[in-house]
């Protein structure tokens, strides 16, 4: 599967970890940034392409990265045909799959542990979209919303 990341600084250090990670498993890594460290960079220059990317390619996922995850979440989710989720526990990275069919996930650096960032993403990538009506009825409402501006 093709999986896009993005982070700023205070997810660089996961970020670099989620990419050895997933590619160790097969998977297709693009990696949009940043590359090396610096403090000052802004989340939103590397969080957008790689939400961008997630939405111009229906079949892939994309991980944002930041110290808390709040901002890299909105700043996918003004991307259109993005659905980022903020993940901290197994439950919540199941049910962005599971109930809103998140195509992005957000997490916080500053929150988890390595392995519990890990894992995360393996159940985000692992759990498949319900589809049940319910939660299809839901999304095709937000993409209302979305085009149309309108519910």
């Amino acid at each position: 599967m093709r999986i896009h990341i993005g982070s700023d600084h205070a997810g660089l250090d996961f970020k670099n970890r989620i990419v050895d990670h997933l590619s160790a498993q097969g998977h297709d890594v693009v990696d949009h940034g940043p590359h090396t460290l610096d403090p000052l960079d802004d989340y939103p220059v590397f969080c957008i392409p790689a939400a961008i990317a997630t939405a111009a390619e229906p079949d892939s996922l994309g991980i944002v990265l930041g110290g808390s995850g709040n901002g890299e979440q909105i700043a996918a989710n003004k991307v259109k045909g993005v659905r980022a989720a903020l993940v901290w526990n197994e439950a919540t990275a199941i049910a962005a799959r599971e109930h809103n069919d998140a195509n992005v996930i957000a997490i916080g650096g500053r929150m988890h542990t390595e392995e519990e960032a890990l894992a995360l993403v393996d159940l985000f990538i692992a759990t498949p979209f319900t589809h049940d009506p319910r939660h299809v009825r839901r999304i095709a409402l937000i993409t209302k919303y979305e085009n149309e501006g309108s519910i």
